[in-house]
């Protein structure tokens, strides 16, 4: 169900950049810059929806020449992840969008873990209780859990009662005084006013009427997300928040932080979610939405990147093979929509073997893979060496035929690393003139400048020419000889892979 919004889509002159407003400024930060931010939490690992997020700000920020900032809402103590802090930061500069701004890299406006700036929320919690915008509420968590039940008993939503709103400044000081607990909760007002989201248009969500006033400091010390963000935004100079439509409900509610502090908010941008290709949520229980997954399943980033932005929208058309350059010049917030991104993880295979394709066809990123291809050879093949002139070779005649790396370990290709063991009796069988195919192959191998074409137009030439053995009996023969195997590439595409040094070698063991 969507949430209780009313909404005009009116775009246009408020995306321009000369419109976004005034924000607090950390040393170095321009007023006229564009500076975005991602800011996951350390409690699990990126997935699907995280990276296509942070994707997403990255296009943004460097489609208008600013900055992307990593931040890490490390404020939930008790549920975070050992190290998925650091392997956040690693998926990003996997995926070939680093930002500028993060806990590893630096920035004007450090620290970027929300953990090391609690004095900053501290001290703005303090300014809303100044001014009545926020008061101290010490009902106990059994009393909470009492008003949660009996709301569910009633089938209502559960909601705070508000009831510390109501103690006297008396009050509240002899609670201080014995040292009764308490979080900070901020005022909500009826009657919010509209915004205008960058992505759904106009919109207005009455959040006092729906809910009770929300906790922005625990008792802990540590902010939450309404506070934490709207702090760490104002002061890091976020001109524009691109984030997921879940949060949508939220934003008015932060607005009323904003107003309540006299600071100006950023721009909001919602973001359709993005959902499995029959519709449901993507669930972090699904092993196969991390990112570590497909990097451990040997697919390239920029197959990623074209995928989960082909499924979306804020393009002018959905291509295959789009590098992450042509995904910066094409994008246009505008364009995006408010429907959902059905993500159809079954075509991730065509997309990487397109993009593979490209990284072999391009020097830099070719020797990238021929070191990745040598070491995986290595764990496989432990015993034998593998010459960087081989592998390339073979990856050059593979392009455009296999998907990813590991395809080449696959027993289809096997030939292409080890020699097969063929008894008599196999080759006996195909063929009686076993020696003679053998003997008119290898004079076709010692031509100069062989190529497919050539290759298998005199193989059927020649072949054909045999008195007692047929053609097609020829050439499995030779299949059997060169890989071990009845099915597979084509004769001619498997001499060449292997060379013709290799390949009469193997006719020579087999038959002479």
């Amino acid at each position: 169900m969507r949430p209780n919004l009313v909404c005009m889509r009116v775009l246009s002159p408020v995306l321009k950049l000369a419109l976004a407003p005034k924000r607090g400024f950390c040393t170095g930060v321009s007023e006229k810059e564009v500076r975005v931010r991602f800011a996951p939490s350390p409690t699990g690992f990126l997935h699907l929806g995280g990276l296509r997020t942070a994707l997403y700000n990255y296009l943004f920020a460097k489609k208008h020449g600013g900055s992307f900032i990593l931040r890490l809402e490390d404020t939930d103590r008790n549920r975070l992840v050992p190290g998925a802090a650091e392997s956040i930061e690693d998926m990003l500069e996997w995926a070939g969008i680093p930002p500028d701004e993060s806990p590893r890299r630096g920035g004007p406006c450090g620290p970027y873990e929300q953990s090391k700036r609690l004095d900053l929320y501290h001290k703005t919690t303090q300014t809303l209780l100044d001014s009545g915008a926020a008061y101290r509420c010490f009902c106990t968590p059994q009393r909470l859990e009492l008003l949660k039940k009996e709301a569910l008993r009633s089938r209502q939503t559960p909601r705070y009662d508000n009831r510390c709103r109501h103690l006297s400044e008396k009050q509240v000081q002899e609670k201080l005084s014995k040292g009764s607990p308490y979080v900070v909760r901020f005022l909500l007002h009826k009657g919010t006013k509209p915004f205008q989201d960058l992505v759904f248009g106009w919109t207005q969500h009455d959040v006092a009427a729906v809910e009770g006033d929300p906790v922005i400091l625990k008792g802990d010390g540590f902010p939450t997300y309404h506070l934490a963000n709207v702090v760490d935004d104002y002061n890091m100079g976020v001109s524009h928040v691109l984030r997921g439509e879940e949060w949508l409900t939220s934003t008015s509610k932060h607005l009323l932080i904003y107003q309540a502090l006299g600071w100006q908010s950023p721009l909001f941008a919602h973001l359709p979610l993005l959902l499995n290709k029959d519709g449901t949520k993507l669930s972090k229980r699904q092993g196969d939405i991390f990112i570590q997954h497909y990097i451990q399943s040997g697919y390239l980033p920029d197959a990623l990147l074209d995928l989960i932005t082909n499924c979306g929208s804020g393009f002018l058309e959905n291509q295959m093979g789009r590098t992450l350059d042509t995904l910066i010049q094409q994008y246009e917030l505008e364009r995006t929509s408010t429907h959902s991104a059905l993500l159809d993880l079954e075509k991730l295979p065509e997309f990487n073997r397109i993009h593979l394709a490209k990284w072999v066809e391009a020097t830099e990123t070719r020797d990238q893979l021929v070191a990745q291809l040598q070491a995986l050879l290595q764990e496989t093949y432990t015993e034998v060496t593998f010459d960087k002139e081989y592998v390339e070779r073979i990856l050059l005649l593979r392009k455009g035929h296999v998907c990813r790396l590991t395809d080449l370990l696959s027993p289809t290709y096997s030939y292409l690393w080890i020699r097969p063991l063929i008894s008599k009796e196999q080759l006996d069988s195909l063929s009686r003139e076993a020696s003679v195919i053998g003997e008119v192959v290898v004079r076709l191998l010692q031509k100069n400048d062989l190529n497919l074409e050539m290759l298998n137009n005199d193989l059927r030439s020649h072949l054909q020419e045999l008195k007692s053995t047929k053609y097609s009996n020829a050439m499995k023969l030779l299949r059997m000889i060169l890989s071990g195997q009845q099915h597979g590439p084509s004769v001619a595409e498997m001499m060449l892979s292997l060379g013709p040094k290799e390949t009469i070698l193997r006719l020579q063991n087999a038959l002479f």
